[in-house]
């Protein structure tokens, strides 16, 4: 994954669309990027069904921090009582600019984007997004995971492409991941890419592949001990 410490560099597709020069990948498809999101993360972790107070998701690959603004829409959306917790696990931050320059293809999420993008540029990584307690956890997830004192009721899979970024996708992480999993819990990913869900499937997931978003036909998702 690099130097932990070093700041993501966007490049501009046809001026719309960010992708990582460290990783030659776009962060979303301008096109479908929101409904990507609820298709494969929101949906695919069986939410807004399973919200309840006190709930926890985490993420590998914050990015540009559209999941958690969808989630947060969710949320609301759902009008449930209480705190969602939501952590964050990312080794390139991107830079505030380039975020709040992504985020602005999204209009319908801008009143939650706004104290997110506040946050970041004063380079705080806890903050609240109304009743969302976030935290981002910066520095190669190989490192951080382990150490992690918490656990996820739903993971968001959602690091570059497995053939870009193997090292977010490798077995010993995904192990860490059941580890940070309670009881039942859940993970969706956009890849149906066979080395990461035999990883998934060891760490102790039954993992099915089903329909993804868009041109991309398979997804992953899985629960935790037990089949869907």
């Amino acid at each position: 994954m690099g130097d932990e410490n070093q700041s993501e560099r966007i490049e501009w597709r046809n001026g719309a669309t960010p992708v990582s020069s460290l990783f030659g990948d776009p962060y979303f498809s301008l096109a479908g990027g929101l409904a990507e999101t609820r298709h494969v993360f929101v949906a695919g972790n069986g939410l807004p069904g399973r919200f309840a107070d006190g709930f926890g998701i985490a993420e590998l690959g914050f990015g540009t921090g559209l999941n958690l603004l969808a989630t947060a829409a969710a949320w609301a959306g759902a009008g449930v009582a209480g705190t969602l917790r939501y952590t964050g696990f990312e080794a390139h931050p991107m830079p505030a600019a380039d975020m709040a320059r992504a985020l602005a293809a999204f209009p319908e999420l801008a009143g939650f984007a706004a104290p997110l993008l506040a946050a970041w540029r004063a380079g705080r990584r806890r903050f609240d997004l109304g009743p969302v307690a976030v935290e981002i956890v910066i520095g190669d997830a190989r490192r951080s995971l382990p150490t992690w004192r918490g656990a996820a009721d739903a993971w968001y899979l959602d690091g570059f492409a497995p053939a870009r970024n193997p090292e977010l996708w490798r077995e010993e992480l995904m192990a860490e991941v059941a580890r940070h999993t309670r009881p039942d819990g859940t993970f969706a990913t956009y890849t149906a890419a066979g080395f990461v869900r035999r990883g998934l499937q060891a760490a102790g997931f039954q993992v099915e592949r089903v329909p993804g978003h868009g041109h991309k036909r398979h997804m992953s998702r899985g629960r935790l001990g037990r089949a869907e």
